[in-house]
């Protein structure tokens, strides 16, 4: 598959772009493919890219969305509300990709800290945050409905 565009070489980052209303049907695909039965709706998708305090970011890949991920401020810390890579570009650095970007932006707000949900048997997930520094803090049950999959919540502190 082709270098993300924008990127050039194999050591180049794949750029980031904020995301509109017109990702909206694409949004709506990877939420499914990734995250059926508890994918996010087309209207919530669109309330979370309006709603205030959120940051939406996307990565593509010959002109298509690939990667994507959200953050929200509330003035003190930041929740990570979603990261995806559609399983066809997994396993190049897509999610560190994220990652970085929602820690470097939760930074630039004065953030004290990032927290984040991640189902307690998403294994490629908790890798991912583990290896940026985030530790698991606590645990919700049955928080992923309708599957009734227990979640880690994961911090990690910025000051």
């Amino acid at each position: 598959m082709s270098a993300p565009d924008g990127a050039s070489g194999p050591a180049a980052r794949p750029a980031l772009r904020p995301l509109t209303a017109a990702d909206l049907p694409r949004l709506v695909e990877l939420e499914e493919l990734l995250f059926a039965p508890s994918a996010w709706s087309a209207g919530m998708l669109a309330e979370e890219l309006q709603a205030p305090g959120r940051w939406y970011v996307g990565i593509d890949a010959s002109s298509r969305l690939v990667a994507y991920a959200g953050l929200w401020f509330d003035g003190e810390v930041a929740q990570v509300m979603t990261i995806g890579v559609d399983p066809a570009a997994q396993r190049r650095g897509l999610g560190s990709v994220l990652v970085e970007a929602l820690v470097a932006r939760a930074r630039e707000l004065g953030a004290r800290g990032v927290l984040l949900e991640v189902r307690v048997d998403n294994e490629p997930a908790l890798a991912l945050y583990r290896r940026h520094g985030f530790e698991v803090v606590g645990r919700r049950r049955r928080y992923y409905q309708p599957e009734d999959v227990d979640a880690f919540t994961m911090g990690l502190p910025l000051r």
